[in-house]
């Protein structure tokens, strides 16, 4: 017999897109899909089941199908369909809780693979250059997605603690782009405008949509030989952009604003729909946030295939163009830098 994995938050396209892809792995023999709404993209051959995480009926669904894998791709930081911040929240943090409490309850569950984020790290003025999977994070985050990713990855710390024998890893993702990102970086910079915190150019990671699905499924099998996939590791693209490279990639104009502004300019951009633009957002596009990804090389085994430009390029594409075409922005930028040159000269 082979795996019966159960997927949740398949209703998002990147959930989807997991499930049709490990139907094709030998190892697999079925696989459950599970969300509180109807998917709109193809399972493929999965068995659909509609429930919500939230609620305690999920412990009847890895009963009746025998689950022994569950990857929880439920934690994100927009919402799907109605409900806004506060449905989006409660997913989070009480679905997480009830879907590992029905894991600890399962005798069939045997490995789990959660989807969190490098936001756990906060953004913070004294953070270090980089941080590794060890590091402490100089302010915990304070709300938002942040908030939700930091207590999901403590339930899945305890639920390790109490079932020993479950095989766990957390992957925290940079933030994901693709031509089909649904996150709140990516409503950001679909924007025409792009305001942007007086003063300061974050240095920014991603990771690329293909490359998410390639290492959910590194998690979700046996460790190949020489590599070992329980634990938590970053995962990012190589390579970092700031956010004035960003902007410029875009053809995207940036408004610069003072920080004591910007609490206000974010309740304008929720006004317009950009869902999780919360202080722990802000302080991204102030500080930004560099992680490590030695461990993700060297113990899991995992070779992004795109860049952290590479990334960019391929979601820059997808939006069309700017109010300002790139290759003008960047000609200019060219033509002012070699003026300063020659002034100083």
């Amino acid at each position: 017999m082979g795996k019966v994995v159960l997927v949740t938050g398949v209703a998002r396209q990147l959930g989807s897109r997991l499930v049709r892809r490990i139907l094709r792995d030998s190892e697999v023999d079925r696989v459950i899909g599970v969300d509180a709404v109807t998917p709109e993209h193809s399972l493929g051959g999965a068995d659909f089941v509609r429930a919500d995480i939230r609620q305690p009926a999920i412990a009847r669904v890895l009963a009746e199908h025998s689950v022994d894998t569950v990857v929880h791709m439920d934690v994100t930081g927009t919402p799907l369909g109605a409900g806004g911040r506060t449905a989006v929240k409660e997913t989070n943090v009480i679905g997480t809780m009830q879907l590992l409490g029905a894991c600890q309850k399962s005798p069939t569950v045997e490995r789990l693979v959660v989807k969190s984020s490098t936001s756990v790290y906060g953004s913070a003025p004294r953070d270090p250059a980089v941080f590794t999977e060890t590091t402490p994070p100089k302010s915990l985050p304070s709300g938002g997605f942040a908030k939700d990713a930091v207590e999901v990855e403590g339930y899945v710390r305890g639920f390790a603690r109490r079932r020993p024998d479950v095989a766990v890893c957390v992957l925290r993702f940079a933030n994901i782009l693709g031509p089909a990102a649904d996150s709140p970086l990516a409503e950001y910079l679909s924007l025409p405008v792009l305001p942007t915190v007086f003063g300061y150019d974050p240095r920014l990671q991603f990771v690329h949509e293909d490359d998410v699905i390639d290492v959910l499924r590194i998690a979700l099998h046996e460790p190949r030989r020489g590599t070992l996939n329980s634990g938590t590791f970053n995962i990012a693209g190589d390579g970092v952009l700031l956010l004035s490279q960003c902007s410029r990639r875009l053809g995207r104009p940036t408004v610069p604003v003072l920080l004591p502004a910007v609490t206000w300019v974010g309740s304008a951009l929720r006004t317009l729909g950009v869902t999780d633009f919360s202080p722990e957002q802000i302080r991204l596009l102030t500080h930004g946030r560099v992680v490590s990804t030695d461990q993700m090389r060297e113990t899991l085994g995992f070779v992004p295939s795109y860049t952290t430009a590479e990334a960019f390029t391929d979601f820059a594409r997808s939006r069309g163009a700017g109010l300002l075409p790139p290759e003008a922005v960047a000609d200019a930028v060219d033509r002012f830098a070699t003026l300063v040159s020659k002034e100083r000269i």
